[in-house]
C-alpha cells in the first residue's frame, strides 16, 4: 500500500470538506449580519454615541429587517436539519441472518485498519458501495428503520461497530455469483472507503450537502397548499444557491475519498481483484439479461420471480458451457459461493427479488392476490403458457371486433373455438378495392358488445424463440433484449407501420388500444384496492415509492411489436395444442417454444413477413415443418 498515495488523497478530501464547511460558514455569515448591524445601532442608541434622526431610521428599518432574516434563515436550517435525505431501497441484513458475512466484513476491515460498517444490506443491483443513514432525521439507529424490507430476525450487536459508521450496501447478484474470495476483493476498496468517512469535517460536509439536497427535495414536492408552497420555494431558492456553490468541492472530495480508499486497498487481494472485477462485468450482463428477458414478463402479468439471484447463477451457469469467452469459469464453480455466508439464502433471495420487482417494475411492496410469487420450476406452465394464451385470447377479441369472420374451412369453428387460420387468412387476404382500412379504436372508448373481458392483468408479450445460436459474452452486453409488455406506443406516426399492410396497421391500432385499455383498468383497481386494504402510510418513509418504478428497465413496444408479439403467442399456442410442443424457459433469451423437446427456431422472420408483406407462404412452410396444424381449434383463456 502507497503510504503517500493514501495520504494525499485523504487530505485532498479533507481540503474539499473544509471548503463545503466554509460555505455553511459564509452562508450563517450573510444571515447573521443585519442582526450584527442591528446589535451595533440599538447598542450606539442606548449609550448615546449614536444620536440623531438619520440613526433613528436607520434602527427602526434595520431592526425588523434583521429580525425576518433571523427568522428565514432559523426556518432553512430547520427545513434542512429535519428533512430526511434520500436513502437507497435496500434489504438490510441482521447480524445474526450473516453472522459469517459480518465476520468477513469486520476482518477485512481490520486489515485495512479502518472502522467496520454499521450494518450490511443488499440492493437488487450490480453494485456495492457506502452509504451513510446518521443523519438526525433517521433515528439512532439506521440499521432498524427499514421496516418489512429487514431480512432476518433480532438486532444486530454492536460489537465492533461505530455508531456513525456507513451502511455498506452489497448488490445482491454478487453474492450468488461470486465466490468468498472474490466478493472480499470486490469489498476491500469500498470497506475502505469507512476511514475517509470517519474524519469530522468529512462526515460534517457531507451532512450538509445531504440535508441541502433533501430540503430541496421538500420544497419541490407536490400537493401542498400555496402558501406552503411559497414559504418552501423561498427556502428551495436557498438550498440551490447553496447546492451550486458546494458543487465542485463537493465532488472533488468524493474523488479524493475514493483514491484514498483504492490506494488502502491496494495490498488486500490485489491479484485476485482483478479476477473479481472480470466477474463483476460478467454478473452485470447476465442480471441485465435475466431482468428483462425472464423476469419482465412474470411481472407484467402479476408474478414475480422468488429466486432471481439464484436465476442469475443459472443463467451466467449456462452462459459458461456455451459462450467461447467463458471458458474456465465452469472450473471456479467448485469454490465456496458467498451467499454461503447467509444463514437462510432463500429468505434473503426472496427479499431482495420483490424488492426488484418494485425498484424495476413498480409492484406492490408485499405479496397478494395480483402479485403472487413463482418458483422456477413452474415458470414454463404458470408465465409461458399463461401470456401466450391471454395474448391470443386478446388477438381474436379484437379479430371479433373488426368483424373478421372465421377460417373458411370445411367446418367452421365456433366463436370459442379460435385457430390460427383465421389469422393467416385475414392477413393475407388484400382489401377490396376502394374500401378504407378499418378504423383504429378508441382507448377510452366502449369495448365491443358481446366480446369477452380482458383479463385481469397483461402477461406480456410472447417472447419469439430466436435461432438456436449460442450468444456470446459480447451479445449479451450489448445486444438489445426483445421490446416487453409496456403500455403500447400509439401508431401516431406512420414511421412505425410504413412497412405494413394496411390490414397489419389496423389489427396493430386496435391491439394497442386494447392493450391501453386493459392496463388502465388494471392500474385503477390496483390503486383502489392498495387504497381499501392495504396498511397505513408510513408518515416518514425512508424512500419515496410514488414514483415507482424508480429504475424501469425498457420502454413501451411499437404497434408493430406489439402485433408480432401477439401472433407469435398465436403460433405458440397451436403448436402446443396441436403438435404437443411445450412452453419452456431460457435461461438468457427468456420464454421459448420447445417442438420434441428441442427449442424452435426461425418464426420471427416468418412472422415479420406477413406482418409486412401480407405473404402467409413461409409462415405455412415453418408450421408445416413443424407438424402444427393452424386450422384447428385451440385452448385460450
Amino acid at each position: 500500500m502507497s503510504g503517500m498515495g493514501v495520504e494525499a488523497g485523504a487530505q485532498a478530501a479533507r481540503s474539499r470538506a473544509l471548503a463545503v464547511l466554509r460555505i455553511r460558514s459564509r452562508a450563517l455569515a450573510v444571515a447573521l449580519l443585519p442582526a450584527a448591524a442591528a446589535v451595533i445601532l440599538l447598542a450606539g442608541g442606548s449609550t448615546g454615541h449614536l444620536p440623531g434622526t438619520g440613526w433613528d431610521v436607520a434602527r427602526g428599518i434595520l431592526t425588523p429587517v434583521a429580525a425576518l432574516v433571523l427568522l428565514a434563515a432559523a426556518g432553512i436550517a430547520l427545513v434542512v436539519a429535519r428533512s430526511r435525505p434520500a436513502v437507497s431501497p435496500t434489504v438490510a441484513i441482521a447480524e445474526e441472518a450473516a453472522p459469517d458475512l459480518y465476520r468477513m466484513v469486520r476482518d477485512l476491515a481490520d486489515r485495512l485498519d479502518v472502522p467496520a460498517p454499521s450494518a450490511i444490506a443488499l440492493t437488487p443491483d450490480c453494485d456495492s458501495w457506502l452509504e451513510d443513514r446518521t443523519h438526525p432525521a433517521h433515528g439512532p439507529r439506521p440499521e432498524e428503520d427499514e421496516g418489512d424490507e429487514i431480512a432476518g430476525a433480532g438486532r444486530a450487536a454492536p460489537h465492533h461497530r461505530s455508531a456513525a459508521a456507513p451502511v455498506l450496501v452489497i448488490g445482491s447478484p454478487f453474492l450468488w455469483w461470486m465466490r468468498v474470495g472474490e466478493l472480499r476483493a470486490v469489498l476491500a476498496p469500498v470497506v475502505a472507503g469507512t476511514g475517509p468517512s470517519a474524519h469530522p469535517d468529512i462526515a460534517a460536509a457531507r451532512r450538509f450537502v445531504r440535508g441541502l439536497d433533501a430540503a430541496v427535495a421538500v420544497a419541490s414536492a407536490p400537493g401542498r397548499g400555496p402558501v406552503y408552497r411559497g414559504v418552501l420555494a423561498g427556502v428551495g431558492w436557498v438550498a440551490r444557491v447553496l447546492l451550486r456553490g458546494c458543487r465542485t468541492h463537493a465532488a472533488e472530495m468524493e474523488r479524493g475519498v475514493a483514491a484514498a480508499a483504492a490506494e488502502r486497498a491496494q495490498a488486500v487481494d490485489y491479484g485476485l481483484r482483478i479476477v473479481a472485477q472480470e466477474q463483476v462485468g460478467l454478473a452485470y450482463a447476465g442480471w441485465d439479461r435475466l431482468l428483462t428477458r425472464v423476469a419482465l414478463p412474470a411481472w407484467r402479468m402479476g408474478r414475480w420471480p422468488s429466486r432471481l439471484n439464484a436465476g442469475v447463477v443459472a443463467a451466467l451457469t449456462e452462459l459458461s458451457r456455451r459462450d467461447r469467452l467463458a471458458e474456465g469459469f465452469a472450473s471456479r464453480l467448485g469454490e465456496r459461493p458467498a451467499c454461503d455466508l447467509l444463514e437462510e439464502p432463500g429468505a434473503v433471495d426472496e427479499a431482495a427479488s420483490l424488492l426488484a420487482a418494485r425498484l424495476f417494475h413498480g409492484g406492490p411492496a408485499s405479496p397478494g392476490p395480483d402479485w403472487a410469487p413463482v418458483h422456477w420450476a413452474d415458470y414454463p406452465e404458470e408465465v409461458v403458457d399463461r401470456k401466450w394464451r391471454t395474448d391470443a385470447a386478446r388477438l381474436h377479441r379484437v379479430l371479433d371486433a373488426l368483424g373478421v369472420r372465421p377460417a373458411a374451412t370445411g367446418e367452421p369453428p365456433g366463436p370459442d373455438a379460435p385457430t390460427l387460420s383465421r389469422i393467416l387468412d385475414h392477413l393475407a387476404t388484400p382489401p377490396p378495392a376502394g374500401s378504407p382500412a378499418p378504423e383504429p379504436a378508441d382507448p377510452d372508448g366502449p369495448t365491443t358488445p358481446g366480446a369477452a373481458p380482458g383479463p385481469a392483468t397483461d402477461p406480456g408479450p410472447a417472447t419469439s424463440p430466436g435461432p438456436a445460436t449460442d450468444p456470446d459474452l459480447g451479445s449479451i452486453a450489448a445486444d438489445p433484449a426483445p421490446p416487453p409488455t409496456g403500455a403500447p406506443v400509439p401508431p401516431d406516426d406512420d414511421e412505425d407501420l410504413s412497412g405494413t399492410t394496411s390490414r397489419s396497421a389496423a389489427l396493430a391500432a386496435r391491439l394497442s388500444a386494447e392493450l391501453a385499455r386493459e392496463e388502465t383498468a388494471t392500474s385503477t383497481a390496483r390503486v383502489t384496492r392498495s387504497a381499501s386494504t392495504g396498511p397505513a402510510p408510513d408518515p416518514a418513509p425512508l424512500w419515496d415509492d410514488r414514483a415507482l418504478p424508480l429504475f424501469p428497465l425498457q420502454p413501451p413496444r411499437t404497434a408493430r411489436e406489439l402485433l408480432a408479439d401477439h401472433i407469435t403467442a398465436m403460433v405458440c399456442c397451436a403448436a402446443m395444442d396441436t403438435a404437443g410442443a411445450a412452453p419452456g424457459l431460457d435461461w438468457l433469451d427468456g420464454p421459448i417454444l420447445l417442438v420434441s423437446g428441442e427449442r424452435a427456431a426461425d418464426l420471427s422472420p416468418q412472422v415479420l413477413n406477413l406482418i409486412e408483406h401480407g405473404d402467409p407462404t413461409a409462415l405455412r412452410l415453418w408450421l408445416t415443418r413443424q407438424g402444427i396444424r393452424p386450422e384447428k381449434p385451440v385452448r385460450l383463456v
